[in-house]
């Protein structure tokens, strides 16, 4: 719920199945990255916000773990009726904070209801295992049950599709959830929960606050919470599993990417183009599995960077609710100059700029043009580093050996793709590269719903991915039953 009673809309909390607008709090602003317009602020919980939440959350669980699975997801299924009606007002709202393009905005919304539509399946998800028999007279057989109350921090990046990764599943186990999204995007996580709350979820089992440090350490403290769910750079993701997983909470923490995206000469390089061009500057380069780091083979290098400077030169920056627009601005002010100083590191580090990026600023919003360095060499910071914006950089290799060896070289391990016609090829890429997902001439390898998000190295720190089938595992605890009946 957005409050409205001053000239500045002020973000709420949903606690205990009530709106709370706080005050005398740290304030943030969100605003429109399009053009720099503030379009409210947002409160920012203390550690008494988080001990509520969490103490009404507790309460919660203790009656909702009891309600029947079969129970549980109609709410879930009501849901999913809303959020279809109401997804094009959610894709607005998402573009208006975000920034991302409107067609980008209402893929990410289609995305976040196939979560609630996989977590509909929990009757048949959360079934255990059985043999009668095991001895003389002695039947085993395995249940699993929730854990208590989960939390969620989620990224500016996707604020409507990553919290769904967590809580419809977590919530359909029978656990309760409080969720805590970006400060600089919580207008639509706002919003998706009045969705929820009006199909009926009961008061507690969900919960919403907004807040940055203070927050998060809080939750990661509170011994009420079980679990914890996260999404954010690799920095952070290391602080956060270290730091639950000391308090002996269940953790999945998903970290920052450098994606290589491997061309080889026999690649369909019209086809491939486009793809770079979504992988990379897609949602303003700001996405996990965006492809930062461009690996022509052999020859592939000539004819594939001809065709993609000439479609990069083209592309359409601007205010991602305008039509025809291909790429949006970067979030905020700070980001945008965090992924500019990048360029400039590029420039001084002796990258050769093929496109600059910084040709393309506006004078309102915090735009910054798709870059494309060439002659970059492994050790350059732009090579190394994740940028988080649209700056794509080019190491030319011999070999697919040669690639291979770079992948596996990078400290990241979140997702790659090869461009090729031969299966031979595409066959030992994905098999001996070290990354957890991998595309076959798909520039984007987003797993669906129903199968796990599996960074590996120092894109996740965890056991238990999200969604799909891990976020039934990671949301309960597995108990084995040995009977006898005399």
């Amino acid at each position: 719920m957005i409050a409205t009673d001053s000239k500045v809309a002020l973000v709420s909390f949903y606690i205990n199945g009530a709106w709370e607008t706080p005050r005398g709090r740290t304030m943030g602003t969100v605003t429109n990255p399009a053009t720099g317009a503030v379009l409210a602020e947002v409160p920012y919980a203390n550690a008494a916000d988080v001990d509520s939440a969490v103490r009404t959350a507790h309460a919660a669980f203790l009656k909702w773990r009891e309600v029947p699975v079969i129970d549980r997801v109609q709410v879930l299924y009501r849901y999913k009726t809303l959020l279809d009606k109401y997804s094009n007002d959610l894709a607005a709202i998402l573009t208006s904070e975000n920034g991302k393009t409107t067609d980008d905005a209402r893929m990410e919304v289609r995305r976040m209801i196939q979560m609630v539509e996989v977590a509909c399946g929990m009757p048949s998800l959360m079934m255990g295992d059985s043999l009668n028999d095991v001895a003389a007279g002695l039947d085993c057989k395995t249940i699993r049950q929730p854990i208590g109350v989960c939390a969620g921090i989620t990224p500016f990046n996707f604020p409507a599709m990553v919290p769904m990764w967590m809580h419809p599943f977590a919530i359909a186990c029978g656990n309760s959830f409080i969720l805590k999204p970006s400060e600089k995007v919580p207008l639509t996580p706002t919003r998706a929960i009045e969705l929820l709350h009006d199909a009926g979820l009961p008061p507690g089992v969900l919960n919403l606050i907004h807040g940055d440090k203070v927050s998060v350490d809080a939750l990661l403290h509170h011994p009420l919470v079980k679990a914890v769910s996260f999404v954010g750079s690799t920095p952070v993701a290391k602080y956060i599993y270290s730091t639950a997983a000391a308090e002996g909470k269940r953790v999945q923490a998903l970290g920052g990417a450098k994606n290589h995206l491997i061309v080889m000469p026999d690649a369909d390089m019209p086809k491939t183009v486009e793809a770079i061009i979504g992988s990379a500057f897609g949602a303003a380069g700001e996405r996990c599995l965006a492809g930062s780091v461009l690996v022509p083979v052999g020859d592939a290098a000539g004819p594939l960077l001809e065709l993609l400077v000439a479609r990069t030169r083209s592309l359409a920056v601007g205010d991602g609710a305008a039509p025809g627009i291909e790429m949006g601005p970067l979030v905020t002010g700070d980001h945008c100059k965090r992924v500019e100083s990048y360029v400039e590191k590029g420039v001084a580090e002796g990258a050769t700029p093929l496109v600059d990026g910084r040709e393309r600023k506006a004078d309102a919003g915090y735009y910054l043009g798709p870059t494309i360095f060439d002659h970059v060499t492994p050790d350059m910071t732009i090579a190394r580093e994740e940028i988080f914006g649209p700056v794509l950089s080019v190491i030319r290799v011999n070999t697919l050996d040669d690639a291979i060896d770079l992948v596996n070289s990078c400290p990241f391990g979140n997702a790659t793709a090869i461009f090729t016609a031969s299966g031979k090829s595409a066959r030992e890429y994905s098999s001996r590269c070290q990354v957890g997902m991998v595309g076959i001439n798909v520039g984007v390898a987003a797993p669906m719903a129903f199968f796990p998000f599996a960074g590996w190295k120092n894109s996740f720190f965890g056991d238990l991915h999200a969604h799909g089938k891990d976020a039934v595992r990671f949301y309960t605890e597995q108990k084995v039953i040995m009977s006898r009946w005399w």
